[in-house]
């Protein structure tokens, strides 16, 4: 079964956490199955919020027939650098790492195709870079929104703020998968086997025996920080950014979501980009992606022609 290499690019910027100097390392993914190095058709996938890279790999695995994937790992999580100012853990920080990584894959092989798929926070991240023409090597051509939109319900972020970055230690990799499913039942039905696979990397070996989670638990710090005054002002910022993009967009929901109403994604499809609408029963959010359904939708929308497209 093909794996994906992974890879660094330094990023400006805050500084890394026991690191003096000015900037910090982001870790990423790199699914490639085309036999070329510098294949010309790249697609992003960026995770949630709490989440990491290995997110995508039923999706990439799937897609990396036919391009250049590249999962990062959000500054904080993963494999990627932890914050010396949990402040800086903020949206404008990751486009700009984004940006960075873009630079360095086109540095590499000029990029032709750009495509984006982005999980709840992954989403938001795109939807600043993209509605933003010229801050990116190329424009993005196809935008997945997964389980995201310019107005996010605060009652999800509520439920989320109870558990992030509170401690946790687990003996296996069975009582981590527990205790993660706890509290993301949302997610919709998985096996016990994706659900241990999707599992895996959520946690890293501590230097004294045991598991914890892979990320920093200080991402928890500006997200506390948020008020609903702040909330509101930074979804009319969305809103603006989401009017301006131009890349056609595919918009992804669980009919569940307690995160992105169904009144918010209708309103997605009816202003801007117009994005198309595809709802999954029995999933609130966010979808996982590693359902054959799912992926089934993000592929072809990524992979199917123009004219079918528009048709």
């Amino acid at each position: 079964m093909i794996q994906p290499t992974l890879k660094y690019v330094p990023c400006p910027g805050p500084a890394a956490a026991g690191h003096p100097e000015q900037g910090h390392r982001m870790a990423y993914w790199e699914w490639n199955e085309t036999g070329d190095a510098a294949h010309p058709h790249v697609i992003i996938c960026v995770h949630g919020l709490a989440r990491q890279g290995r997110d995508f790999d039923t999706l990439a695995r799937a897609l990396a027939r036919h391009a250049r994937v590249v999962c990062p790992d959000v500054v904080g999580r993963g494999r990627s650098h932890w914050l010396a100012d949990p402040m800086q853990y903020q949206l404008p920080v990751y486009a700009a790492d984004m940006r960075a990584l873009l630079v360095q894959l086109h540095s590499q092989g000029p990029i032709a195709t750009l495509d984006w798929v982005g999980t709840s926070m992954g989403g938001l991240i795109g939807t600043g870079l993209c509605g933003q023409p010229g801050v990116l090597p190329v424009p993005v051509r196809r935008l997945v929104l997964n389980d995201v939109g310019p107005r996010v319900e605060w009652q999800a972020l509520a439920r989320i703020g109870q558990y992030l970055g509170q401690p946790a230690h687990f003996a296996t990799l069975q009582q981590a998968a527990d205790a993660l499913w706890a509290v993301s039942r949302s997610f919709g039905p998985h096996t016990p086997a994706q659900w241990l696979e999707l599992s895996r990397a959520m946690v890293r070996e501590t230097p004294q025996g045991g598991l914890a989670l892979h990320y920093d638990p200080a991402i928890a710090v500006p997200f506390r920080a948020l008020t609903p005054e702040a909330a509101l002002a930074g979804e009319q910022q969305l809103w603006q950014l989401y009017d301006q993009i131009p890349a056609q967009v595919l918009l992804l929901r669980g009919a569940e979501s307690d995160l992105l109403s169904s009144a918010t994604a209708r309103e997605m499809t009816a202003r801007g980009p117009r994005a198309r609408l595809v709802e999954f029963a029995g999933v609130g959010h966010a979808p996982t992606l590693v359902q054959p359904d799912q992926v089934a939708v993000v592929a072809q929308f990524l992979l199917e022609r123009q004219e079918e497209l528009t048709a």
